[in-house]
């Protein structure tokens, strides 16, 4: 086993990473069990145990690999995403009107667009949740993301404009936390 490295966590206190990683593997553990169990629908002893060994397993293996830290697994999104996750929802909602309305239109008055919006997250994770939050978003795709630009493909020029006013960059800078 290496030297513990002392770091900062989000709130300034120091922590050792060895820490961080016991703490991202029992959530991760947590996590892939209560799937686990909400898919497999039986709650017998022996179904559980299963669940419990496979889940284990699984983080077992994810730790030798070396894959659970906080890109891999980020807790320290979560209470922002509760703020996040709402909003995508509702500007998914009203994206998925705008495509059935385009889609109903006896013209189809389409009018596809290829544009590159500026990614304003600094870490890799960020612009990740960004160009999925825009790909999620109907009559929207991210195709590329390099140098700090995601090229985005739009059904509509307004649904270009929606994006490029930056609500959602905003939104995404915030949840990551690299709003200043």
């Amino acid at each position: 086993m290496g030297s513990v490295v002392e770091v900062k966590n989000i709130w300034g206190a120091k922590s050792s990473v060895m820490g961080n990683r016991i703490i991202h593997s029992i959530s991760l553990g947590a996590v892939l069990f209560a799937v686990w169990l909400v898919l497999s629908g039986h709650y017998t002893f022996f179904i559980i145990s299963l669940g419990i060994l496979s889940c284990a397993l699984v983080v077992s293996i994810m730790q030798r690999m070396d894959l659970i830290d906080r890109e891999g697994h980020p807790i320290h999104l979560t209470w922002r995403a509760f703020t996040y996750i709402p909003w995508l929802m509702i500007e998914i909602i009203k994206a998925n009107i705008d495509v059935l309305k385009l889609i109903l239109s006896p013209s189809l008055p389409a009018t596809p667009t290829l544009f590159r919006v500026k990614a304003s997250q600094t870490t890799d994770l960020g612009k990740v949740i960004y160009a999925n939050s825009i790909t999620l978003t109907p009559g929207t795709i991210s195709v590329d993301i390099a140098n700090g630009e995601i090229l985005v493909h739009a059904l509509t020029r307004a649904g270009a404009e929606d994006l490029m006013n930056g609500e959602m960059d905003r939104r995404v800078t915030r949840m990551v936390g690299e709003d200043k």
